[in-house]
């Protein structure tokens, strides 16, 4: 497949995203970038939201990983859906009994202002990684089948990607957002469904022989019971439950989304609906990772290998696609990536301009002049934030989605444990003490990790967030006011 032919591609998808950008800037007011003015269609928001959650990295990292992890991503995806339904009937209807813009608002209402500015902060560190480790999974895929047939330095790459996703997210923000992630989420399920036709066919498979094949497989191993394991059932689950309040609930990005939808009922039918496709959709990208390694044994593609384990794994799934799959199943994998890269940091610039405005320039109380010009310096800011992060992490190896859920858990720690203390206790605090708080909680997380490691083969995995959260209430407990105590 041709270079020139992808750019036509990714061409004309680009414009497709503009025609949308064109009709919903349209009767657009100073919120419609914010809040979508309180329109969006739940039907729509719960689509479209998830290919904001897989982006790039649930597209390619998740087929990879399963010749390395088998199904135990599964047991992380089954604790999800039980952190979506706290998300729908404990979350949801706080923010909007507050009618909340950022609902880091709520940490200020409940605790003061230094935990109000120290969860926003926390926020804006965390999606701005996220974002960028996302972005940077696609991009090299992008600079790999496209731009370096054209000798273009993979900065130049990622610059240019930055730089459309601001053309159609600039003017209506999150009203526009809403509408083109349905049209990406429909793009990446299309070419893992795509994927799936080609790989049966050139295996001679019909449907109950595919599915026989994948669950016969020695990768199909959905429970992981060794309690040294960071797989282990108990940790994968539990953080799941954990990673899906942190950082759907407790995400700017997310929760932005869902506070576009009319009215609280239709928000939490979004949250349910939104959650079962996500499950189903995750199972499929696992099943599609077992094909893809049968596909490969059988026509003797040597994959990358260390002391007997597959490495790159991220590298399967495009370059069986490119490669191997033809012509249509290249085309939908290009569509796919492509919406990929725009989803995987759209939204997230959208949350990231939503917080940081609010949350520390107080932009409900300017002009619309003034609104206009903040709006976009900061947009223009948090992209250069994200360059910089993916410049850094450019020459990265292994599965990216390891590591989104590690920082994830560091990070979104202390988010968690502020949350949680705020709506299960009426305890008082001294607002003061918090971002200290913040701060040293990670650090000692990630110290006690090394230390369960090193001195008893016992890995936390991403059960980093509840030890992180449970240090940071703890904390809590210990800061309280002198009234209360």
């Amino acid at each position: 497949m041709s270079a020139t032919l992808i750019l036509i591609i990714i061409a004309s998808y680009f414009g497709i995203l503009m025609l949308i950008s064109h009709i919903t800037s349209k009767n657009s007011s100073d919120a419609s970038f914010y809040t979508g003015d309180r329109k969006s269609p739940w039907q729509v928001v719960a689509f479209g939201m998830i290919g904001a959650v897989m982006s790039g990295v649930t597209f390619v990292s998740i087929p990879g990983m399963v010749g390395t992890n088998y199904f135990y991503y599964l047991q992380f995806v089954f604790g999800n859906v039980i952190g979506y339904v706290f998300i729908t009937y404990v979350l949801l209807p706080i923010y909007y009994d507050l009618k909340l813009i950022s609902i880091y608002t709520y940490l200020e209402t409940r605790f003061g202002i230094k935990t109000y500015k120290t969860g926003s902060l926390f926020f804006l560190i965390s999606q701005s990684f996220g974002a960028a480790l996302r972005l940077l999974l696609a991009a090299k895929i992008l600079q790999f089948a496209v731009f370096d047939a054209f000798n273009i330095p993979f900065y130049i790459t990622v610059i240019l990607i930055l730089i459309l996703i601001w053309f159609y997210t600039h003017k209506s923000g999150i009203k526009t957002i809403v509408w083109t992630d349905t049209l990406q989420t429909f793009f990446l399920i299309l070419a893992a469904i795509v994927s799936i036709y080609v790989v049966k066919s050139s295996l001679n498979l019909n449907f109950t022989e595919t599915i026989t094949a994948v669950t016969n497989h020695k990768y199909f191993k959905v429970f992981d019971w060794d309690f040294n394991s960071g797989s282990n059932f108990y940790k994968q689950f539990i953080s799941g439950f954990l990673i899906a309040v942190a950082m759907i609930g407790l995400d700017q990005n997310m929760m932005q989304k869902t506070l576009t939808c009319k009215n609280k009922k239709e928000a939490q039918n979004n949250i349910l609906t939104f959650s079962l496709i996500l499950a189903v959709t995750q199972f499929l990208f696992l099943g599609l990772g077992v094909m893809l390694y049968l596909y490969a044994e059988k026509f003797g593609i040597q994959l990358e290998t260390l002391n007997g384990k597959f490495i790159n794994t991220d590298d399967l799934f495009p370059m069986l696609s490119l490669n191997h799959f033809g012509i249509i199943a290249s085309v939908s994998f290009i569509l796919g990536i492509t919406a990929a890269s725009f989803s995987s940091v759209d939204s997230s610039l959208t949350a990231l301009t939503t917080s940081f405005t609010h949350d520390f320039l107080d932009i409900q109380h300017k002009n619309s002049k003034d609104k206009k010009r903040l709006k976009n310096r900061v947009l223009i800011g948090f992209s250069i934030v994200i360059f910089t992060i993916i410049m850094l992490f450019s020459e990265s190896k292994g599965d990216v989605i390891s590591t989104i859920f590690k920082v994830a858990g560091y990070t979104y720690g202390p988010l968690l444990g502020l949350y949680l203390f705020g709506i299960f206790t009426k305890i008082k605090i001294k607002d003061a003490a918090v971002p200290f708080i913040c701060v040293l909680m990670p650090l000692l997380t990630y110290y006690l990790n090394h230390i369960f490691i090193t001195k008893f083969s016992f890995d936390l995995g991403f059960m980093n967030i509840l030890v992180n959260a449970l240090l940071t209430i703890l904390s809590l407990i210990i800061v309280t006011t002198k009234n209360e105590k």
